[in-house]
C-alpha cells in the first residue's frame, strides 16, 4: 500500500515518542492500530463486493448463454418433430385414401356380382312368391378393414390330431 521502509517507520516512532510522550504513546498506538484495522476491513469488504459483482455478471452471462442454448435445442427439437410428423401425416392420409378406394372398389365388385346378367333375367321370377323361405342372405361387404376374414388354415397348425 504505502512504500515505507523499516528505517522510516523507526524514525516516525522516535518522533512520536518525543512529541506524544511515553505515557500516551501506547494509547495512541492502540487507537492507530484499530483505525488501521477498520480501514483494512473496509478495503477488504469493498474488494469482495466488487468481486461478487464481477462474479454475478459472469453468472448472468453464463445464464444467458445457457438460456440461448436451451432455446436453440428446443427449436431444433420442434423442427425435428415437425419434419418427422409431416411425412407421417402424409402417409396416414395416403393410407386413408387407399382404404376408402379399396372399400369402394370392393363394394362396387360386390354390387356388380349381385347384378349379373343372369340375375337380370331371373328378376321377374323373383317378384313371384318364393317357396324357399330359408334361403341364405347374399354376402355383403365387411363394415371395415378390421373385420375378421375366414381362413383355410387350421386354428392350431402346430398341434396335430390327438389320439
Amino acid at each position: 500500500m504505502f512504500d515505507i521502509s523499516f528505517t522510516e517507520l523507526l524514525l516516525i516512532g522516535v518522533v512520536a515518542l518525543i512529541v506524544i510522550g511515553p505515557e500516551r504513546l501506547p494509547k495512541v498506538a492502540r487507537t492507530a492500530g484499530h483505525l488501521l484495522g477498520r480501514a483494512q476491513r473496509y478495503v477488504t469488504e469493498v474488494k469482495s463486493d466488487i468481486q461478487r459483482e464481477i462474479n454475478l455478471d459472469e453468472v448472468n452471462k453464463l445464464k444467458d448463454q445457457m438460456e440461448d442454448a436451451a432455446r436453440s435445442v428446443r427449436s431444433s427439437v420442434q423442427d425435428t418433430g415437425k419434419s418427422l410428423s409431416q411425412p407421417l401425416t402424409e402417409a396416414r392420409d395416403t393410407l386413408q385414401n387407399a382404404s376408402e378406394s379399396a372399400r369402394k372398389a370392393f363394394s362396387d365388385t360386390a354390387d356388380s356380382a349381385t347384378t349379373t346378367p343372369d340375375a337380370a333375367l331371373t328378376e321377374p321370377a323373383a317378384s313371384q312368391p318364393s317357396t324357399d323361405a330359408a334361403a341364405p342372405p347374399a354376402p355383403s361387404a365387411p363394415a371395415s378393414d378390421d373385420a375378421p376374414r375366414p381362413t383355410d388354415a387350421p386354428a392350431h397348425p402346430a398341434k396335430g390330431p390327438t389320439a
